[in-house]
């Protein structure tokens, strides 16, 4: 898919586009995820943006959101005042606003991931030690494509991945809940290409 198919495709109201990936990102990368986002939010009018604000790729994809419109980029967090002062969003939904023991899909989806499989029942209880605080950021990433009853899905991912490890860690997570939800997704060997177009 080209750039220009991708715009016309996805550039409608209502639509959220994710915007994430690994926090180890190569010096000779960095550039061209802040150029994406830039790109991205120049070429397109309508849709917006979500990001988890985590560091590396969020935090570059943001900025190159916000240097062209802040306003159209939404931030999903683990916890209230996650990473505050590097969030650039317009809007940032927390975790711990939102009851998942109402969301029975996000819990679902969230269980599929070894860590949500065995800590989250321990997080939604209430506990707090460094397993329920890591399963936190799993859900986070579950919440970020499938939404919630008060937050819409995402109709396509961007990613940053570790080609060397595809698809492991909390990005591999978010990749295959796209994928058990049929939400289109592309990493860097397709957008790369993009900022040559």
């Amino acid at each position: 898919m080209t750039l220009n198919e991708f715009i016309e495709n996805i550039d409608k109201p209502g639509n959220f586009i994710l915007l994430e990936g690994k926090r180890e990102v190569a010096g000779c990368d960095m550039e061209k995820l802040i150029a994406l986002g830039r790109l991205l939010a120049s070429k397109t009018k309508e849709v917006i943006f979500r990001s988890g604000n985590a560091d590396g790729s969020d935090q570059l994809f943001s900025d190159g959101v916000a240097s062209v419109d802040k306003s159209r980029l939404q931030v999903i967090v683990p916890y209230s005042g996650h990473r505050k002062k590097n969030n650039k969003d317009y809007a940032t939904y927390s975790l711990d606003e939102i009851s998942l023991l109402e969301e029975p899909e996000v819990v679902l989806q969230t269980k599929s991931h070894q860590i949500g499989e065995r800590f989250l029942d321990s997080y939604l209880a209430g506990e707090n030690n460094r397993f329920t605080r890591k399963v936190a950021y799993i859900a986070r990433d579950t919440v970020k494509v499938i939404g919630t009853s008060e937050i819409p899905p995402v109709v396509f991912g961007i990613f940053y991945d570790d080609l060397k490890k595809p698809r492991s860690g909390g990005t591999g997570h978010t990749m295959n809940v796209c994928l058990m939800n049929d939400i289109p997704f592309a990493d860097q060997t397709e957008w790369f290409k993009w900022l040559e177009e």
